[in-house]
């Protein structure tokens, strides 16, 4: 069991370069959470909060791009519910993710959120003494590490190994960076002043993996979208696929395959953390 939270050692930039880059992820963040709100008022998934946070989009998203962010949150909210389970709510959660997310508000109404729970950014995990490293504890990024140098990214995830005893890291990001679609990816992102700077680490799921292990996590795993896509459940997918027309289906596959779902664990063995996966979480409903 860790003795006390130890300050992850990040390294810096420079403070033009480091403030171009941060109006860039803004950016990205935002158009994220349009993005949401257009698929929510599509009918894609409810979300009572996010129509009075983010504006709605005059323009039109992509159908693809809808049911991407369909996956995403449906993954992620049912690898929440997979450690709340286990830890019978007797847990934390520390979301690290960015951009407007609403989903842990729509768990808390369903009464699946613990009582602690912790939306931060990182200077606020760095300076302030939020978190009971006793507890079980879930820590959550989406769209985080891809943005930090590979050494940042392994400081963070070790320093998160290392803090608690009983944990969960859960990340969403891109991966299979290395082909042509994601070259073009990452250069459309440049042309926005949006630079990837751990995207070496996303190159496959094993890359993926083996940064969580190489970090102080004992067991990981990871599935890219288009995969976890092929296991939701049925009837959902049927209901999503007859909310909007989509022609091009190798676009989709195209998208999710550079994106997936990771997560790895540490301690908990009498909680059973080590049994989460995908397919043991769409097969408890």
């Amino acid at each position: 069991m860790a003795g006390s939270l130890r300050k992850p050692t990040l390294t810096s930039c420079s403070s033009s370069s480091a403030e171009t880059d941060d109006e860039g992820v803004r950016g990205t963040c935002e158009d994220a959470s349009i993005c949401k709100r257009f698929a929510v008022s599509v009918g894609y998934w409810d979300d009572p909060y996010i129509q009075h946070l983010v504006r709605l989009s005059k323009e039109r998203k992509a159908p693809e791009i809808n049911r991407g962010y369909f996956a995403r949150v449906h993954g992620i909210s049912e690898l929440i519910k997979a450690f709340l389970r286990k830890t019978e709510c007797h847990c934390q959660i520390i979301n690290l993710g960015a951009g407007m997310d609403t989903t842990f508000w729509t768990l808390k109404d369903q009464g699946l959120l613990p009582r602690k729970y912790f939306e931060v950014d990182f200077p606020t995990i760095v300076t302030r003494k939020l978190h009971c490293i006793k507890l079980p504890t879930l820590l959550i990024t989406e769209c985080v590490l891809v943005y930090m140098s590979p050494e940042q990214s392994a400081n963070l995830i070790k320093w998160a190994a290392s803090s608690f005893g009983t944990a969960m890291f859960v990340n969403y990001e891109q991966v299979n960076m290395g082909d042509r679609f994601g070259h073009i990816m990452i250069e459309n992102l440049r042309r926005r002043q949006c630079d990837l700077a751990g995207v070496e680490t996303c190159k496959s799921l094993e890359s993926q993996k083996e940064r969580l292990l190489s970090n102080g996590w004992e067991v990981a795993s990871a599935v890219d979208m288009m995969e976890l896509y092929s296991q939701l459940p049925r009837a959902e997918v049927s209901r999503i696929e007859g909310l909007e027309f989509l022609d091009e289906m190798e676009l989709l596959e195209q998208l999710m395959q550079h994106y997936c779902l990771c997560w790895a664990t540490k301690g908990g063995r009498e909680l059973g953390l080590k049994e989460i996966t995908y397919s043991s979480v769409q097969g408890s409903g």
